[in-house]
C-alpha cells in the first residue's frame, strides 16, 4: 500500500471508533494485531483493543476525537487527536461520572501490514484527564 492508502486506512479506522462501531475494527485490523496502551502492556487481537478502549470511551458518551494531524512514512502512520467529551458514562479510572467536560490530546503510532493495521501504540497523559475530572 502507498503512504496515502495507509493514511486513508487510519482515517476510516478512527471514523469507525468515533461512531463506536467496534465490530468494524475487524475490517481494519490484521489477524496478528497488537495494541500497546502502555509501552510494556500489549493486548493481542482486536478483542484486546476493544476491551481496553471501550471502557474508556464508555465513560465519555458522545465523545469527539477528530484527527488534527497525520504523518506517514513507509508502513507507519502517526496521528494526533484532540479528544472531547462529557464524563457522564461509566466510571473512568475509578472516578464515578462527574458530568465534567474533558479535553485532552492523544498521539497514536500505527503499523500497517498486508493492507491492515497490525500494531497500535497509544500515548496519552492520563494525569491530565484525572486533573480535569477532579478540578
Amino acid at each position: 500500500m502507498s503512504v496515502e492508502e495507509n493514511k486513508e486506512l487510519v482515517r476510516r479506522f478512527y471514523e469507525a471508533i468515533q461512531q463506536e462501531n467496534y465490530k468494524a475494527r475487524n475490517e481494519f485490523c490484521h489477524k496478528d494485531f497488537v495494541f500497546y496502551p502502555q509501552i510494556d502492556m500489549p493486548f493481542s487481537g482486536v478483542e484486546g483493543l476493544v476491551e481496553s478502549e471501550k471502557k474508556n470511551f464508555d465513560a465519555f458518551p458522545g465523545f469527539k476525537m477528530p484527527i488534527k494531524a497525520m504523518v506517514a512514512e513507509g508502513d507507519q502512520v502517526a496521528a494526533y487527536f484532540v479528544f472531547e467529551g462529557p464524563h457522564t458514562g461509566i466510571p473512568f479510572a475509578g472516578i464515578s461520572a462527574t458530568g465534567k467536560h474533558v479535553k485532552f490530546s492523544l498521539m497514536m503510532l500505527l503499523g500497517i501490514q498486508d493492507g491492515k493495521i497490525i500494531e497500535k501504540r497509544s500515548h496519552v497523559d492520563v494525569n491530565d484527564i484525572l486533573k480535569q475530572l477532579s478540578a
